[in-house]
């Protein structure tokens, strides 16, 4: 399968066409962005380690039931993905408060929430992805109708319950963690985009250590090493 036309390039990832109209290659950068997209780096390597992660994740949500436009990877920062029309709302699912969450509400960071919260972002960096509500999302004609904001809230928090479960077998904390969906040719809601460190956050059981992109954010530390940690644990989870 050959790259033709590049469809979109946005912080993390290029979408590219292919020889196939059913099928496109998504390409992981090794960008790192925070902020909107005003501090800014890189890391080698990063984008490869996203891919990987990614695409054990998608392999293991598929095994539970819940579909995905993953089909599989063809080299280390490249995987083979389902077209999808992507619905512009990021669905955010929140198990421990921090970020921006405590910042709006001052809920203590790192306070556990007593049941998996789930927000709606409207995708639009021009707005700076704002939070929305469901008449927001309807008067935006960002879905059809309520059911389908039910069921992508539905899927949110079904992949909380299989990933939760997972990470507390690598000793990881899921605090929260933000999906994408699109459409499929037959019309039906499947996961798309990615699950990884860059929208994930991930704290060690243990120690508390973070493990994911507030790495980058808050000069905290390596972020490929923790990239690093976090595949290593994942594939020792799923031998």
């Amino acid at each position: 399968m050959k790259k033709s036309k590049l469809l979109y390039e946005g912080k993390a990832k290029k979408i590219w066409q292919t020889d196939n109209d059913n099928l496109y290659i998504a390409e992981f950068k090794d960008d790192l962005t925070a902020f909107d997209a005003q501090k800014r780096s890189q890391a080698q390597g990063k984008g490869a380690l996203n891919c990987k992660i990614s695409a054990n994740l998608f392999r293991l949500l598929e095994k539970n039931g819940i579909k995905t436009h993953f089909v599989e990877c063809i080299s280390e920062n490249e995987m083979v993905i389902k077209k999808a029309d992507m619905i512009m709302i990021e669905v955010v699912v929140r198990n421990i408060a921090t970020g921006s969450l405590t910042k709006r509400l001052g809920i203590a960071d790192g306070t556990v929430l007593p049941f998996a919260l789930v927000e709606f972002y409207y995708k639009n960096d021009a707005l700076h992805d704002p939070l929305i509500n469901d008449e927001h999302a309807l008067i935006l004609e960002l879905v059809d109708n309520e059911s389908e904001l039910e069921e992508l809230k539905r899927l949110g928090r079904e992949i909380n319950v299989v990933l939760k479960s997972f990470f507390d077998k690598a000793n990881l904390n899921l605090v929260d963690f933000k999906v994408e969906f699109g459409k499929d040719s037959e019309g039906n809601i499947i996961l798309a985009d990615e699950i990884s460190p860059d929208s994930c956050r991930f704290w060690d059981k243990t120690s508390g250590e973070k493990l994911d992109k507030d790495l980058f954010r808050h000069d905290l530390g390596d972020v490929k090493v923790a990239y690093e940690e976090v595949l290593n644990r994942i594939q020792k989870v799923i031998q």
